[in-house]
């Protein structure tokens, strides 16, 4: 079975960390009610849902994506660029023990989980603002006995990787082409986003189906067009911490 590890919210999400958005307030109520109806919608497709606790000291931690990305061999653990994410790694490694070997990205090397889009045998790791490049070399030679090469991808406007690009099948990309050089992406077909929709580059395939924003429509209808089925999920109040969805769960398959 499909695991997925999630987090409860902190009490204090508002203290988040901002890079390229404008800061508004977020309100706790409304953003733990979207919050579990994600986690409801990986229940309905068949996922066993592991949830942790929140970590009361730790704003950004319900974004579990960025401190560890999955392969099938093992699990990497990263090193987050944002100091005050660095200690989000702790139990995310007792979460992730039982499933995977680990292997662990160490100083100064910086990667965050959502700057790490796994697509085959090729490990893409966008250089952002919390991301360099001494975490590409560290997890090219960490991988490199499992066949895996790491490319670095340059990327501007947004955080991470993949608020850019995202998987949603072997051969397919949903893609926001003005934010990212898109010559490492030529192998792949694209979807590319509607353009009054910058941020809807962000989805996650589990199952057989893709949990997509309800706040991206225009977008979401042409991933329909295209045949994927699509588990919408409500997460407006997360992305004002510059959340989206695959930020809030690993997936173990």
């Amino acid at each position: 079975m499909t695991v997925a590890i999630t987090r409860k919210i902190s009490p204090r999400f508002n203290e988040c960390e901002i890079t390229h958005i404008d800061r508004t307030p977020i309100d706790l109520d409304v953003a733990n009610a979207q919050h579990q109806g994600y986690v409801d919608a990986l229940a309905e497709i068949g996922c066993q849902v592991v949830e942790l606790p929140a970590e009361a000291d730790l704003p950004d931690s319900v974004f579990v994506e960025d401190a560890a990305f999955i392969l099938p061999e093992v699990a990497v653990i990263t090193r987050p660029g944002a100091d005050s994410r660095k200690p989000e790694t702790e139990s995310i490694i007792h979460a992730l023990a039982p499933h995977r070997p680990l292997v662990h990205v160490t100083e100064p090397a910086t990667v965050d989980g959502g700057d790490v889009l796994v697509l085959g045998k090729n490990i893409y790791v966008g250089i952002s603002t919390r991301s360099n490049a001494e975490a590409i070399q560290q997890m090219q030679n960490l991988l490199d006995n499992y066949g895996y090469k790491v490319v670095g991808v340059e990327m501007h406007d947004c955080l991470h990787l993949k608020t850019a690009v995202t998987k949603v099948d072997d051969k397919t990309l949903l893609i926001n082409p003005n934010w990212v050089d898109t010559s490492h992406f030529k192998d792949y077909e694209w979807i590319e986003v509607d353009p009054s929709e910058p941020f809807a580059a962000n989805c996650l395939p589990v199952n057989g189906k893709i949990i997509f924003p309800t706040s991206f429509p225009k977008t979401l209808a042409k991933l329909e067009a295209h045949g994927y089925k699509i588990q919408p999920v409500t997460v407006d109040e997360l992305a004002k911490a510059e959340g989206a969805v695959t930020c809030c769960s690993l997936i173990i398959s």
